[in-house]
């Protein structure tokens, strides 16, 4: 853009009349004090130039080089509870280290457009049961090992690495059982029971009305 400023300056100057080109050259050899004048099309490229430089800089800086990377080729479903506020410190956790990779998918089960036609037949009542994590080849994961296979994907392998051997495995499982079991009740939410029950009702609400409950069951 500088270039084509001071191509514009040279063309200005070419035309100029030959007598003032041959004033110029009588001029003393002191430093200008006046301004000179320059033709319409040359000042408007100079005031052009400023103002383009200043809308690229403002685009460059709502538009960052580092983008968050799109999840459209992701490698692995995470199904979370997005009513539970426990998990949803770990979902955050995961959903920022994801910005970097774009291997996980979220999807959120207490949506009202949860689809467990899209989610390898896994339903609500069965998810809320546990841990789901699906890999893009449609294999289901549950418990410790799906916890394990979403970190290994954001680069927190390292975490779960122990839970590979079979006894620890089997430790683990057994204590995040115990947690999944008893999740509702150490939140505060009512039992599982109830929540199924008000959900049918919302979902019919939703077919008589289309008054559903907002928000997307994927974060895409």
């Amino acid at each position: 853009m500088a270039l084509r400023a001071v191509a514009a300056i040279y063309v200005g100057r070419q035309r100029c009349s030959p007598q003032l080109r041959l004033g110029f050259r009588h001029l003393p050899s002191e430093p200008l004090q006046r301004h000179v004048a320059l033709p319409p099309h040359v000042r408007a490229g100079l005031l052009n130039y400023p103002i383009r430089a200043i809308q690229e800089a403002t685009a460059e800086a709502v538009n960052p080089k580092k983008e968050e990377r799109s999840s459209q080729d992701w490698k692995i479903k995470m199904l979370y509870d997005g009513d539970c506020p426990l998990c949803m410190r770990e979902v955050d956790m995961l959903r920022e280290r994801n910005k970097a990779y774009g291997t996980i998918k979220f999807v959120d089960i207490s949506t009202a457009d949860y689809s467990p036609e899209e989610n390898q037949g896994i339903d609500f009542k069965t998810a809320m049961g546990r841990i789901h994590a699906i890999l893009s080849d449609g294999t289901v994961m549950t418990d410790v090992e799906a916890f394990r296979k979403l970190y290994e994907y954001v680069g927190l392998g390292w975490v779960y690495a122990i839970t590979k051997y079979k006894p620890v495995a089997t430790l683990a499982d057994s204590v995040y059982g115990i947690w999944a079991k008893y999740r509702l009740q150490v939140t505060g939410r009512p039992p599982l029971e109830e929540i199924l029950e008000a959900r049918k009702r919302n979902n019919s609400v939703c077919a008589d009305s289309s008054v559903c409950k907002t928000g997307s069951s994927t974060d895409r």
